[in-house]
């Protein structure tokens, strides 16, 4: 054997491991999926979240196994589908082991796409309807075009890695569904006429999560691309033109939220960091370093113009911007091909229009976006009015309000152990007043500005005797208050951290572009038993300490202690309280 024959045979086994390991990266993106839809929707559906991804990738091996395979990678029939077989149970001596695995990763993602859009208010049994759906048909057909020798193939249409073949056709699913599905319970507050006049804010419970979900996707977006690299200078082009993209993308975002709303946008800049990887998964083989930076500049401008689009003009609820990540970011990177590909990447034989190709790609590019939207289109819709039509596409606002944890799988909680409460926008209070006082001095402001910021209730006529006095205060202001009591002489006091719930205009702050109302907020409750101290010392003190100039600084309650007994001596009233004040 020459050593031209060794380097070639070595070369073809280290890039059979090389598929292989890339194909257990994408699987790696399930987990992905799961942390990033689970951190940014509610922690009462997050058991069911994790259902979904789970059932995902085995209702789509099932499916794949069983037609989807064969209908992808099959022999051509016409240049529409492969021809369906099973292969896989009668030849499986010669079966293509490595492919398989390789492309029902790919497929179990397109699934899994759809599941963040319509989160929190699908019916579990709908949702594996319509995934073994997309992964039986909707998927394979279309993705046989594009890679199984089909007509676009065949017509020299470029999706190296499927910003197309998955992500758009993922993004299309999910924007429909949601659509059909409706907004979660208060999403939308509507007038009497049914005109929506107000989009509201569901901040996801846990952006560690959801961070986490973010780099487990961008580590297996390595694989995702790569996998099926043919040369070592090509693979080492695709991680470059990887990370390049999903970085120029965060950095685009980060900016332009902070110059919009005032500051940067966390759970955005995540989603812009998915945008530009989807944006660059079609040309990542095809474009150079400027190619992949200008991808990751318009990703990130789409992902900010995406969420903002389906929340204040389509009216559309999409828990976890899936669409504007996936839908539009795989369309733009279609067309990219047809814009930055350029023959100087390795193996690349492309010219874009803007590298003197003309326009003969970016129109190929153009038509097989234009197909596969169509073909998604029709199918998906089929699909979900269908399940509508039967089963049921929604649960129950019972259900909804419930959480689907406990009412599709009779699990309490996700976070067994933990006290969780929803502090959504499902139950809102209506703005009816500014909420600034427009004094943040205690000494300068009037008596009635600081009766209304913080407000006392119940005094009782003759301040003698024993008393409770129970204060309701913002979180951040216990420490200092606790000072205040301590300085006064106060050394004992239950403190209990509370929700509490109400409203405060004008505060500006935004969830993904949508401002939120304070309707549910951390707040402390401190109950001081008073005896030995003048009680009007402690509510005069309690208010200078809590007041900051606006309305819900806190609120006192003064209520009549008839007897106190301490249970180690057994002293009573008076003589009771004299070590805890």
């Amino acid at each position: 054997m020459t050593e031209e024959a060794v380097v070639s045979l070595v070369n073809e086994h280290t890039f059979g491991i090389w598929f292989l390991i890339g194909a257990a990266l994408v699987f790696w993106m399930q987990a992905g999926f799961a942390m990033v839809e689970a951190g940014f929707t509610r922690a009462k559906n997050s058991g069911n979240i994790l259902m979904k991804n789970l059932m995902d990738f085995c209702i789509g091996t099932v499916m794949f196994i069983l037609i989807g395979f064969s209908l992808l990678l099959g022999e051509d029939l016409v240049g529409v589908i492969g021809k369906p077989g099973f292969d896989i149970f009668t030849s499986y001596q010669d079966f293509d082991f490595s492919n398989f695995v390789f492309n029902l990763v790919f497929c179990a993602t397109t699934a899994t796409i759809v599941s963040g859009a319509m989160a929190e208010r699908t019916k579990f049994l709908s949702y594996c309807i319509y995934s073994g759906v997309i992964s039986a048909l909707i998927y394979p057909i279309e993705a046989h075009w594009i890679w199984g020798g089909g007509w676009l193939a065949q017509m020299g249409f470029h999706d190296f890695a499927g910003s197309c073949a998955i992500h758009m056709v993922g993004g299309i699913s999910a924007l429909i569904g949601a659509k059909i599905l409706g907004p979660r319970i208060g999403k939308f507050t509507k007038d009497k006429e049914g005109k929506v006049t107000k989009v509201n804010a569901f901040p996801g419970h846990n952006l560690p999560l959801g961070c986490l979900g973010c780099f487990i996707l961008w580590f297996g977006w390595y694989g995702f691309n790569g996998a099926a690299a043919a040369s070592i200078p090509q693979l080492g082009s695709i991680f470059l033109t990887t990370t390049i993209a999903p970085a120029a993308a965060t950095m685009v975002c980060m900016i332009l939220t902070w110059i919009k709303y005032g500051k940067p946008d966390v759970s955005m800049c995540l989603n812009a960091s998915l945008a530009g990887l989807v944006g660059i998964t079609a040309p990542c083989d095809v474009t150079d370093a400027f190619g992949a930076l200008v991808v990751g500049v318009v990703s990130g401008l789409l992902v900010v113009f995406g969420v903002w689009l389906l929340d204040y003009k389509l009216h559309i609820d999409d828990p976890v911007g899936a669409v504007a990540v996936h839908c539009l970011n795989g369309i733009w990177g279609t067309l990219a091909v047809g814009l930055f590909a350029t023959s100087s990447a390795p193996g690349s034989e492309i010219d874009g229009l803007f590298y003197g190709g003309g326009f003969h790609q970016l129109g190929l590019q153009l038509l097989g976006v234009a197909a596969v939207a169509v073909w998604t289109i029709v199918t998906i819709t089929i699909a979900f009015l269908a399940i509508k039509a039967t089963v049921g596409l929604r649960v129950t606002e019972e259900e909804e309000i419930v959480g689907l944890d406990a009412t599709e799988h009779g699990i309490a909680s996700a976070y067994s152990g933990f006290s969780i409460m929803d502090i959504s926008n499902t139950m809102m209070m209506e703005v009816n007043e500014n909420t600034d006082l427009g004094v943040a001095d205690y000494e300068n402001a009037s008596q009635f500005q600081r009766d209304a910021a913080v407000k006392v209730s119940a005094v009782p006529k003759e301040l003698s005797g024993m008393y409770k006095v129970v204060i309701i205060a913002k979180l951040s202001r216990y420490d200092k208050l606790r000072k205040a009591m301590n300085e006064l002489g106060v050394t004992g006091m239950t403190v209990t951290q509370v929700m509490g719930c109400g409203v405060q205009r004008g505060a500006g702050e935004k969830y993904r572009g949508v401002e939120m109302d304070a309707t549910l907020l951390p707040k402390v409750k401190l109950e001081i038993i008073v005896g030995n101290l003048p009680v009007e010392k402690v509510i005069e003190t309690a208010k200078k300490t809590l007041y900051t100039g606006h309305i819900g600084d806190g609120k006192i309650f003064v209520y009549d202690v008839a007897k106190v007994v301490k249970i180690r001596t057994g002293e009573e009233d008076m003589a009771a309280l004299l070590d805890v004040e």
